[in-house]
Formats: structure tokens, sequence, C-alpha cells
């Protein structure tokens, strides 16, 4: 990839929308697959009273809207303010209880999850029903559209084309509790080429002689999978 095509990939600009700041793309179709748009507002006349505790809007109780879900609360039930990064805002914005709530569990993933994802790790990919596997690193790209995979050979993976992610695990702890990742199974289309193609990427050490960063790495992109299917529902 050429330096000019990765910085038209990250341009991005500042415009202001009713419901605050937001940095955006330069371009629509550099937008994280993980984004948001914006909802549209209930408008003021369809909405005399609050829509979760039902009091009356008048001169002292003003209506507010949630900029999530669009919704038209009362103060007391629209009251937070919460980043809101799915959607590109600068600032926190109001939210209702619901969505705030929900706002605060993906402020994990682009706190931690999403620099893990960043950062890489180190698998043995397999590509289709080859029988040889390559060891390369494997990191999401700075724009979130990308899974890059490197080693001895470059493959670029567009993370909106990805259909399936299934995370491999093997055995379970003593005491109890959850299986330990080892693996993922990725299932993808590529523009111009018919049928699924699939990847199968399994932990390998790092130059530390630890498996724990492609743990974590598995975890984050299962996070991620599942930001990704809920953008799509959208």
């Amino acid at each position: 990839m050429s330096s000019e095509v990765a910085a038209r990939r990250d341009a991005k600009k500042l415009v202001r929308s009713p419901s605050g700041l937001r940095m955006v793309p330069e371009h629509r179709g550099f937008g994280s697959p993980f984004g948001l748009e914006e909802p549209p507002w209930v408008p003021d006349k369809e909405c005399p009273r609050c829509m979760q505790c039902d009091a009356k809007f008048d001169f002292i109780t003003r209506k507010h809207h949630c900029r999530r879900c669009g919704k038209c609360f009362c103060d007391r039930c629209c009251s937070q303010k919460v980043p809101l990064r799915r959607m590109c805002f600068v600032d926190p914005v109001r939210q209702c209880a619901e969505c705030a709530l929900v706002s605060h569990k993906e402020a994990e993933f682009y706190d931690k999850q999403l620099k893990v994802l960043l950062s890489g790790a180190t698998f043995l990919v397999t590509f289709g029903n080859s029988e040889k596997s390559e060891t390369m690193v494997c990191r999401l790209s700075n724009n979130q559209r990308y899974l890059f995979l490197d080693g001895d050979s470059h493959h670029e993976i567009e993370i909106a084309h990805i259909s399936t992610v299934q995370i491999l695990t093997e055995g379970f702890p003593p005491g109890g509790g959850n299986a330990r990742a080892t693996g993922m199974f990725l299932q993808y289309t590529v523009p111009g080429i018919a049928g699924v193609t699939q990847l199968k990427l399994m932990a390998v050490e790092d130059t530390n002689a630890s498996r724990r960063p492609a743990a974590a790495w598995l975890a984050a992109m299962h996070k991620a999978a599942k930001l990704l299917y809920e953008s799509r529902d959208q």
C-alpha cells in the first residue's frame, strides 16, 4: 500500500451535527466498520411526554434527545453524558440510561481491546484448504478497516467482508471456568472472487516465548466481531 493511499484512508475532518462535534473520515467509504450512523431524532411535536417516565414537558420540564437512540426524554431520564466513539463524537454526549449503559460497555473496547488489535500478535496462519501454514503477525489497521497479516508474504482482509468469526478453544482450567482460546477461524469474501474464502489463525509463542499476546488478541477480536455484527443490524 502506498503512503498516499494510506493517508487518504486515514484522513479525517471535523463536522458539526445537531448532536455535537464529530471527527469523521474525509471520505465516507473509509469509515470504520464498527461505526454507527446518527439516529434521526423523534420530532418535538410527536413527543409531548418523556418516553421513559411519561413526565409531561412544559416550561420547567424540558425535553432532551438521546444522541444514540434519538428518542425524547426529560432531564432526569437523559442526564448522562457519555463518550460515543462509534458515532465519532469528539466529546461525551447526552444519552438515556439504557443507551449510556451500552456506550459505557463499548468504551472498554476502545480503551483496551482496540489497542490490543492495533498492536497485533503472532499466529500460525493457514489460508483456505492449504496444507501449508505461515507464521505471521496479525493486526488491525489504524483506520480499523483491514486485518493486516505480515510474514514472508502480506495479506489484507477487509473487516466489512468478514462473515464468520469463530474462536477455537481447548481444555478447561482447573476448578472450572472458560476454555482457553487458542485460535480463530474466519470466513470472508474477496471482491471479484466468487464464493467464501476461509482462514485459520493458531496462537504461537511471540519473541518473549509467550502466547498471552495472542490470547488477548483473540479475545479482543471476538469483541470486535460482536460490534461488527451489531453495526450491520442497525
